[in-house]
């Protein structure tokens, strides 16, 4: 990184758009407060929240990188410092290896099996941009990659990842996969013009009604990971406002227009930090 524009290597990580941050913290806050009934060690919070913004950042330089030669054709991403030539690629890979060079320090202070979990983390990381070239699914890799920080915490606290830790992750994936694809379904047109992929294209018409389904199918399993850890009733009242919520990103993206679709992809943030309130103030009572 010889040219130190360090606003435009801001934008390249995205800093200035946090939502990125939260959907990766709350799933990550989730594990570790059930692995931790409640208190996780103050040490393994802050290498993994340093973690999660870290990755993000790390996400975000080499999916622009992958999509350096057709953001610029995409309304929603040409100013994109990549597509305007205010970073060159080489530098682009540059940070992105730094950035990764910073996480894999942060999680030598884990336990083995937590670090040996972090080579998937990285490789579902580095692969998710390249998807789009070859599937019409890079959502569900996305998914992977944004909730693999869950089995990572519970490894980290327990030396182990019990059955409703995966199936945490399965919940997480299913809901990745939804409010991606809603942002998915702002760039389609584009999309479709350039010959990127998409589950917004795949699933054409029932997009809407599909995106639903693997909401439902999130809360369901957010259910039954609550009676699994026998959480009590905050958990649940969490879990029916993460429902509500849904219910009104519905009304955004019935319409199936670009500004409707954004908005609920934004509103999923309020999802996530529904359940991890929930599961807070459920181990500070209980």
């Amino acid at each position: 990184m010889t040219q130190h524009n360090w606003g435009a290597y801001a934008r390249l990580m995205r800093l200035d758009k946090p939502i990125g941050f939260y959907l990766l913290l709350w799933p990550t806050l989730w594990a570790l407060l059930i692995a931790s009934q409640g208190m996780p060690a103050l040490d393994i919070a802050a290498i993994f929240i340093a973690g999660v913004v870290v990755m993000r950042c790390a996400g975000c330089v080499i999916n622009d990188y992958a999509d350096r030669k057709v953001d610029g054709s995409v309304k929603r991403t040409a100013t994109r410092p990549l597509a305007t030539g205010e970073v060159t690629a080489k530098q682009a890979l540059q940070l992105f290896a730094l950035l990764i060079g910073i996480a894999f320090v942060l999680v030598l202070f884990l336990n083995w099996q937590t670090i040996a979990l972090s080579v998937v983390a990285l490789l579902l990381a580095a692969s998710y941009p390249f998807m789009k070239r070859y599937t019409h699914l890079p959502q569900v890799v996305l998914g992977a990659a944004f909730g693999w920080a869950i089995p990572m915490a519970f490894m980290a606290v327990l030396e182990t990842v019990p059955a409703y830790g995966w199936w945490l992750f399965i919940a997480n994936l299913t809901w990745t996969v939804a409010y991606d694809t809603m942002y998915a379904m702002v760039d389609r047109d584009d999309d479709l013009k350039i010959g990127v992929k998409s589950s917004a294209i795949l699933f054409g018409q029932y997009d809407v009604m599909i995106v639903m389904a693997l909401q439902v199918f999130t809360l369901v399993t957010l259910w039954c990971v609550g009676l699994t850890i026998e959480a009590a009733w905050p958990y649940f009242v969490a879990v029916l406002f993460a429902a509500l919520l849904c219910v009104r990103q519905y009304q955004f993206i019935k319409r199936k227009q670009r500004d409707g679709c954004f908005t609920a992809f934004l509103e999923n943030h309020l999802v996530g930090l529904s359940i991890t309130v929930g599961l807070a103030v459920n181990y500070l009572l209980y």
